[in-house]
């Protein structure tokens, strides 16, 4: 949905196209604090599966809904703010117009969104995936049509342009859809027979809580640090701005695939703690290492190849092309690295510890990656690409970090969580 976003808006223009860049970073970086924490349903879920216990599992299903509502609530105001922090932060001023008027349209998605996370949650553990491709799918073709109608206007029909707040409003829209797809993918699961599974349980809260809550943290320090690499670049210009954003577009279609396989090897994960087999566990938490690391270094060859064809897709413009071509090729060199943290952090997760993937975001990204990268680009002068090549620092710390850490923790017994 994200590179769709970019496509149609980046026949706007810079400034609308670096707007939407940072909107969003503002958007995930927030929002990705709820995703977290409902992501604390993981193993729960996965490992009451795994044990032969639906009831626990179909429990946690509804608490972690009622955590996703009133989640979105506090978050939806801390977004509603955030933009008023871009003039202090010297984005050039039609930047940060256009990522205000793209982040206050966003906050209507905040729920279906997190009721989505809650959802998937829960199929996928129960091995229930196509209704989740479907959702997505379906999601992505109310986003183009939406986009289609709303950022560009069909006076004909009375639908006025709406530029890049037609963009954020389409994206709720998906979400909505989405989440309906799910919600009937899960009346096709059945439900145990338990008449509290929907009541109230604090024990089943504090599981996901004290699990969630790194998540929520070691989530925003990752998206935070990208974001705040977006707003860097775009404190450089409106160029610079956009070919971050062009570059982080296709860097996000390449994560996306290796967090699909994250999430199955934190389900297989949990699903060997919960039948009480961790040697099981390191096997496949070991195979989703070298799945996801397979496919990055394709993505990488493929980023080092076509870099210019690749840029054209999101932005036809050839001044924004050529920006955004050294920032591809950054994105070549920590493919594999992207996709190495991504699923050991979702192996750890199925184990049940979730502390690891915090410590090492906040270490690689905001000790290290942020401040050279920072450096790079204002004191030694490398613009854009030295902020990147931050983050590849930041990217191979927290790689190395966290399958050390999967290591470690599954050549003893794996408890589950409680």
């Amino acid at each position: 949905m994200g590179l769709v976003d970019s496509i149609m808006v980046g026949r706007l223009g810079a400034a609308a196209l670096a707007g939407v860049g940072i909107g969003n970073g503002l958007f995930f970086t927030t929002t990705i604090l709820g995703v977290g924490i409902v992501m604390g349903m993981d193993a729960p879920v996965a490992q009451a599966i795994g044990a032969g216990e639906p009831v626990l599992a179909r429990r946690a299903l509804w608490q972690g809904i009622r955590i996703a509502i009133l989640a979105s609530l506090g978050l939806a105001l801390v977004i509603a703010l955030l933009p008023l922090l871009l003039p202090v932060a010297g984005v050039a001023p039609s930047v940060a117009h256009e990522a205000t008027r793209f982040t206050l349209a966003r906050v209507p998605n905040i729920t279906p969104f997190l009721l989505v996370v809650a959802l998937r949650a829960y199929l996928q553990a129960n091995g229930v995936t196509r209704p989740i491709i479907l959702g997505t799918v379906v999601g992505n073709l109310v986003n183009l049509g939406g986009n289609a109608l709303l950022i560009y206007g069909v006076p004909s029909l009375g639908i006025p342009a709406m530029g890049v707040v037609g963009s954020a409003l389409s994206s709720s829209v998906a979400s909505v859809c989405m989440f309906a797809v799910l919600v009937m993918a899960l009346r096709g699961v059945p439900a145990p027979e338990d008449p509290r599974r929907r009541a109230w349980d604090p024990a089943i809260v504090r599981t996901i809580l004290r699990l969630g809550l790194p998540v929520a943290g070691q989530l925003a320090a990752e998206v935070g640090a990208f974001a705040l690499a977006g707003v860097m670049c775009g404190r450089l210009g409106e160029l610079p701005g956009a070919a971050h954003q062009v570059a982080l577009a296709l860097a996000s279609i390449t994560f996306t695939v290796t967090l699909g396989v994250a999430a199955a090897t934190s389900v297989r994960v949990g699903q060997h703690v919960g039948h009480d087999d961790t040697a099981g566990a390191r096997r496949a938490g070991f195979l989703g290492l070298a799945t996801g690391a397979g496919f990055m270094v394709l993505a990488g060859t493929l980023f080092f190849s076509l870099p210019v064809l690749l840029a054209r897709v999101i932005a036809p413009a050839p001044h924004i092309v050529a920006a955004a071509v050294p920032l591809i090729g950054v994105a070549a060199v920590f493919q594999v690295f992207d996709g190495l943290q991504v699923v050991a952090a979702g192996a750890l997760r199925g184990a049940g510890d979730t502390r690891a993937a915090l410590w090492a975001n906040i270490l690689g990204y905001h000790a290290l990656g942020l401040p050279i990268g920072i450096s790079l680009a204002f004191f030694v002068g490398w613009g854009a690409s030295g902020i990147w090549w931050g983050l590849t620092i930041g990217l191979v710390v927290v790689a190395v970090w966290l399958v050390a850490r999967f290591a470690a923790v599954s050549s003893r017994p794996i408890r589950r969580v409680r």
